[in-house]
């Protein structure tokens, strides 16, 4: 093309261009101006132009036409033809692989195409757009992987973009979601070989920085002072329209969460439908014990955990289950991990209704034996009497009797795994001059003595001794404004959009068939969970801890308290057949209408 062969006498100095050729170079700038709406024929011009570019590439010098990589490198593909985007991104690919020249401004200008242009965003869900998005993910994806196999060096310095382009806390929902369901894109083939870690890694740690910017005061809810037994269903029939503002007031935060949640279940149901998910799960794996597991302003992030598992019960959700009870019982960990830990374990188990009775017994028996084996090392040095020194003990106490109060009656159903269940020494553990029953939350321990009542799973002697820990005045002083072990890291999923993938799996505490009858605990007796000035904070903030120093001990598990001074609660989907009344003010937690 002759526009393009003036290209070669351009690169001279700008008084000795033929001004034929100067002209000739200003209408080459001109079809590829990136600012310029086309019509039809325009638009095949380009086409045209950009394959003439193609074979040309080694003419195009970074010095002297620096206008012309200026338009090519800012022109985006959203609003190009089929064909006009494959001319662009071969054009780019090709670039590419001009030694030590444009593969930087190449990855970029592909990576700045994984979002629409702004004016796009309240289009990009219509029909039209949804379909033309997968086809330029498609060709996004098309030029990365090529850049891959030519450029060596490509795969390092496209680590370096994404990680410099991820969005930001404040930018709108449309960017978020769309850079990372392209991204995410990536990590389906080959390319996922060569940067899917970090792919992963970004995408939570974007998904936690949410998280935790969603205050518990954002959430609005009209009853408070309810028990961690209560009822976690509402009256449906109640008008559905003003949910998002009835519980997240508007919170942009928890909107853009929703949708970003949405995007990460698909692609990890796409993993599993292809086969990889097992590889993916171990990269998660280690993702959630860097960045998740000492964070508990977390609220939502860690359902991708739980949503992970459910998708391969007998692996992943095994898997998980006993990575949570090693980190607990490894010495070598230290104390706010392993606390955090125990409060998993124990709260996956109870709400996770993919696990299997074998392996919530299983588990159970590890954390009961580590607690005989403390319990024994503390007869034989002579015991701390401030609860504070025991606080793992407690935790681990606390967690086996939660994961009972939800599991028991479903153990029983095996007569093997009821046997195993009956033969472990909760006797001595609970009774214990360690006093757990008196330490521990009062409502865990009075729905658990309730079912292991019922059950028999104490004799009458052992019973008797129970009698006077539920109100006593350790447990108060302990239990108090800022209790130390309250943190139920899978308590009901509140983003509306994204609960579809959880409720399906998610065991609420109204479908819990208890020992005692078709019916749950009373909500009078368990009411007195909630505190009011909770303590809420994350690890992580920058706090030196001396794990030798008692102050500085119980001030790191004072952070650990995340339950808010209200419960808040997500309705089940189906009916739990228990026939109690459903409570009509408490409203499912939902995002923000847009």
């Amino acid at each position: 093309m002759q526009n393009c062969r003036c290209l070669d006498s351009n690169i001279q100095d700008h008084f000795l261009i033929d001004p034929m050729d100067k002209d000739q170079y200003d209408i080459l700038l001109s079809i590829v101006d990136s600012s310029k709406k086309r019509s039809f024929d325009d638009e095949a011009l380009l086409v045209t132009t950009l394959k003439a570019l193609s074979e040309a590439v080694s003419m195009i010098d970074i010095t002297y036409h620096h206008a012309l990589l200026n338009n090519i490198f800012t022109m985006p593909i959203w609003y190009l033809r089929s064909d006009t985007r494959d001319a662009l991104l071969d054009l780019i690919t090709r670039l590419a692989a001009v030694a030590d020249q444009f593969l930087k401004e190449c990855l970029q200008m592909l990576v700045n195409n994984f979002t629409p242009p702004g004016s796009l965003g309240a289009f990009i869900d219509q029909p039209k757009w949804l379909a033309r998005k997968k086809e330029i993910y498609s060709q996004l994806h098309g030029s990365l992987r090529m850049i891959s196999d030519t450029v060596p060096l490509a795969p390092r310095m496209l680590k370096d973009i994404i990680d410099k382009s991820m969005p930001k806390l404040f930018d709108n929902k449309a960017k978020m979601v769309s850079f990372v369901e392209c991204m995410l894109g990536l990590d389906n083939d080959r390319m996922g070989d060569l940067i899917g870690a970090l792919l992963l890694a970004k995408v939570m740690d974007l998904l936690t920085e949410l998280d935790v910017h969603i205050g518990w005061e954002d959430v609005l809810q009209e009853e408070h002072n309810k028990g961690i037994f209560d009822m976690e269903i509402e009256d449906l029939d109640e008008d559905d329209d003003n949910l998002g503002k009835a519980h997240f007031g508007g919170n942009a935060c928890a909107e853009k969460l929703d949708g970003l949640m949405i995007v990460v279940c698909e692609h990890l149901k796409s993993c599993a439908e292809h086969g990889r998910l097992s590889k993916e799960f171990d990269i998660l794996k280690t993702i959630f014990r860097a960045s998740v597991l000492r964070v508990h302003k977390s609220k939502f992030a860690q359902f991708i955990m739980f949503y992970a598992c459910s998708l391969d019960p007998e692996i992943c959700g095994l898997e998980f289950a006993l990575f949570l009870t090693d980190i607990f019982t490894k010495k070598e960990e230290d104390p706010i991990s392993r606390m955090s830990a125990v409060s998993y374990v124990g709260s996956y188990l109870s709400r996770a209704r993919f696990i299997s009775a074998d392996t919530v017994v299983g588990v159970l028996k590890r954390l009961v034996d580590w607690c005989v084996d403390y319990c024994d090392f503390q007869n034989k040095i002579g015991m701390a009497t401030k609860p504070i020194n025991h606080q793992i003990f407690y935790s681990s106490c606390q967690t086996v009797m939660y994961i009972l109060c939800f599991r028991l009656r479903s153990i029983m159903e095996y007569p093997n795994l009821k046997s195993q269940l009956f033969n472990l020494p909760f006797g001595y553990i609970l009774t214990h001059p360690l006093e757990p029953l008196k330490v521990c939350l009062p409502p865990i321990v009075k729905e658990f003595l309730r079912q292991a009542k019922a059950a028999r799973l104490f004799n009458a002697s052992v019973r008797m001794a129970f009698e006077d820990a539920l109100e006593s005045d350790l447990s108060k002083a302990f239990g108090g404004i800022n209790r130390l072990d309250i943190f139920f890291p899978f308590d009901p999923y509140l983003l509306k959009e994204s609960d579809r993938y959880m409720r399906p799996n998610f065991e609420f505490w109204s479908m819990v068939k208890t020992t005692y009858g078709n019916y749950n605990s009373d909500d009078d007796e368990l009411a007195d969970l909630d505190a009011p000035e909770m303590n809420v904070g994350s690890l992580d903030d920058q706090v030196e801890i001396d794990f030798n120093s008692d102050d500085d001990l119980e001030y790191s598990m004072n952070k650990m308290s995340i339950t808010p001074h209200r419960t808040f609660y997500h309705p089940a989907a189906m009916n739990s057949g228990t026939g109690l009344s459903m409570p009509a003010k408490i409203r499912p937690s939902v995002s923000p209408p847009s």
